[in-house]
This record gives structure tokens, sequence and C-alpha cells, in this order.
């Protein structure tokens, strides 16, 4: 049976391409804090398929981008990005810690960040 939420791509004519997309979703869950402190200057990311620590290796060192949308035009785009890196697992659960160059915004908690691929260590 057709699960509600896979989605099968449909052919439109054309022959079908194979999309070559070098980044992984993530979600910006927070910082990393105790309970009476905050430290803003880590992010913890949750990547999409990885559940536990053995699987976080594969990932160090990745570059993270934060992609959203600004009011005004700068080098006439809307668009604008955070970039940061994975540095730590965080906890036995795949959760990661990560350095951003500028600290990632309240207002970011929950949205989606872009893991990419690279640098490879392979």
């Amino acid at each position: 049976k057709n699960h509600p939420h896979s989605h099968t791509p449909k052919k439109r004519g054309k022959k079908m391409t194979q999309g070559n997309r070098l980044h992984v979703q993530g979600v910006f869950l927070g910082y990393r804090r105790s309970n009476a402190n905050q430290y803003e200057n880590t992010a913890l990311i949750k990547v999409d398929g990885v559940r536990s620590r053995e699987d976080t290796p594969f990932y160090m060192g990745k570059r993270v981008a934060y992609v959203y949308k600004a009011k005004s035009k700068k080098n006439g785009s809307k668009v604008r990005v955070i970039w940061g890196r994975l540095v730590a697992a965080h906890g036995n659960s795949g959760t990661f810690r990560a350095r951003f160059r500028n600290n990632l915004p309240p207002k970011a908690m929950g949205s989606q960040v872009r893991v990419m691929l690279y640098p490879s260590r392979v």
C-alpha cells in the first residue's frame, strides 16, 4: 500500500534525472545547556538518519548551513546563510554539537539546517 507521506516522483515526459544533493537535512534543536546555564555558542543539531552515537563519526567536521530569508536584499538576494561545523557528538542518540560563525538566533530553534557532505574524510 502507498503510504500517504511517501513521495514518488512523477514522470513528466522527459527522462528521469537522478538528484545530486550534497546535503542531508537536520534540525536545530536548541543550545547546549544545563539546568541553570545555556551555552549559545554551541548548537544542538539532529541529523536525519543518525540514531546512535556509533553513526556519528562519519559526520564529524562536516559543514552545516542555516539558510534563511531576510527582509532586505544584500548582494541582490534576500537569502542568507550562517555557516557552522559539527564538532562533537552529544549524548547517545545521534545528536551533534555544532559551532557556528555567528550564534544561531533563538527564532531558528526547530527549523531545518543543511548538513553538507563535505569536507570528506574518506
